[in-house]
């Protein structure tokens, strides 16, 4: 039995094709995920199925109902999350829960939902003062009141770190009817592989429907099929590196904290926070969703002061010359902070003017970097309008603009497809070797890989530092493999989203 049958879908924005003759049928009582890269039409299809859209062309049924002319029947059997769920930031977690209970017309019992996303000790907190990973439970607890039959999530891990992503997991696992057909929206690969069923999309078509197991293995195994059906990605020197200008008096410790701390009250959002990073070095900054890992990236590039200590690019003082040493400095927030009502030409103009780069240098500047990023299509497009993956890919080429010797992004591929991400870490690896350092903090345990060293960060202090290999052998100490490696006699080194779980498991019991 199917909960949607959909066939030869179509779905027109003015000229571009969103949905394109789609055909697809989702089972009931089973976890779809819905994988596509930016652009492809997941989210256009997820809204067109609750009757949000109005189809161009085709039949779909949901439910039995169709979503257009019998909404009214169908709304109250359907939870749905949105990429930004509607939380009321200004009201607590408890009445927030209250709104959507009385908004679904049903009772007010939380306690269970409360104590299992472990909310219940911050039910008196504004929902605006969650960290990112509290706010989607609470979202998808809202999603879940009144045990919606059909349970539609776009994206709900976008930017979560990994223990909060398994809780995400968990709820929907163990709190929804059996009989619950839910459809999963997701830009982790990873967590695809999981689901029942995998439904991958692209320009609007369906290119792949079936279990994640039959297409491979091994969640590594999916990903690189998902990206060959997808069209593959081949790996080519960066354009952006290759064309990078760097000043040659780089001093080695080109970014430092020196003790830096940002107290609110009597609580320390970071604590003790000293590193150096070299010319050239990736660092990465990871830890759970409110670790201070944000923090610290505002105080070192002076968007807030910090409490004790301080910062330095490039040897100036943040504190003391904040102008002069945000000058050095290339940053990409956590999220999207361009305006949105400028085109995507118009942001690129704007911070290319701002960064200081000469008017006869900047319309070839703006192009290349347009060419660069993919944009060329979306140039003329308001940056607003744009699919999330592409608002990321225009905030880092606005970073990137003025040739800055240092980077700070803060989870720049957050929301990102597979092939996106890829391309976006070939930029990153290659202006590293160019000469350009990069602090960086991301939620893909495989892209830690990528850094030379890692700054494990917990309750707003380092509670483990070293390359990648260095952690994951001081996670086996702790937690020993059952199994010797064949060849060194030492248990197999654990995977970077292990040795992240178990290390903040270790901080907790300290």
């Amino acid at each position: 039995m199917n909960t949607v049958e959909i066939k030869n879908l179509t779905k027109y924005f003015g000229k571009i094709t969103a949905l394109d003759n789609l055909s697809l049928n989702i089972e009931k009582g089973k976890i779809t995920g819905l994988i596509g890269a930016d652009g492809a039409g997941k989210t256009t299809l997820l809204r067109t199925i609750i009757g949000l859209l109005i189809p161009d062309k085709g039949e779909i049924s949901t439910l039995g109902f169709n979503p257009v002319t019998q909404k009214e029947e169908l709304t109250p059997l359907i939870g749905y999350m949105p990429q930004k769920f509607g939380l009321y930031e200004d009201l607590t977690v408890i009445e927030n829960l209250t709104l959507y209970a009385d908004l679904k017309n049903v009772p007010h019992e939380f306690e269970k939902m409360l104590e299992f996303t472990k909310l219940a000790p911050f039910q008196d907190r504004l929902a605006g003062a969650l960290s990112g990973g509290m706010k989607q439970k609470l979202g998808l607890a809202c999603t879940l009141l009144g045990n919606p039959e059909f349970l539609l999530l776009d994206e709900p891990s976008v930017g979560v770190d990994p223990i909060s992503r398994k809780d995400l997991m968990q709820m929907v696992r163990e709190m929804i009817n059996p009989e619950t057909t839910v459809l999963w929206s997701t830009a982790y690969l990873d967590e695809a592989h999981s689901f029942d069923t995998a439904v991958v999309i692209d320009r609007g078509r369906v290119i792949y429907e079936g279990k994640p197991h039959d297409l491979a293995p091994t969640p590594q195994e999916f990903e690189n099929k998902v990206i060959d059906l997808m069209g593959g990605y081949k790996q080519e020197n960066s354009k952006i590196a290759e064309n990078y200008t760097l000043l040659k008096d780089i001093q080695d410790c080109t970014v430092e904290a020196d003790n830096l701390e940002k107290k609110y009250g009597n609580f320390y959002a970071v604590k003790n926070n000293s590193f150096c990073i070299q010319k050239g070095e990736i660092f990465g900054l990871l830890g759970p969703n409110g670790a201070g890992k944000s923090t610290s990236f505002k105080m070192m590039c002076g968007l807030a002061k910090p409490t004790n200590g301080t910062a330095r690019i490039m040897g100036i003082d943040i504190t003391k010359d904040p102008e002069k040493a945000r000058s050095n400095l290339g940053y990409m927030a956590q999220k999207f902070s361009l305006y949105g009502s400028l085109t995507v030409r118009e942001n690129l103009e704007f911070f290319a003017s701002a960064y200081g780069i000469k008017f006869k240098n900047r319309a070839s500047r703006v192009k290349e970097i347009i060419e660069v990023f993919g944009l060329k299509d979306y140039a003329d497009q308001k940056s607003e309008e744009l699919p999330l993956g592409l608002k990321q890919r225009l905030s880092m080429a606005c970073a990137l603009i003025h040739n800055p010797p240092v980077l700070f992004l803060d989870e720049p591929t957050s929301g990102v497809d597979v092939i996106t991400r890829r391309d976006f870490w070939n930029h990153i690896t290659s202006l590293a070797r160019k000469g350009v350092t990069i602090l960086v903090t991301t939620h893909f345990m495989d892209e830690a890989e990528y850094c030379d060293r890692i700054s494990l960060f917990y309750h707003g202090e380092t509670i483990a530092l070293g390359t990648p290999e260095e952690l994951k052998r001081k996670a086996l100490e702790l937690n020993p493999a059952p199994k010797p490696a064949p060849t060194s006699g030492e248990g197999e080194l654990p995977t970077m989203e292990e040795t992240f779980i178990t290390l903040i498991k270790e901080s907790e019991k300290e």
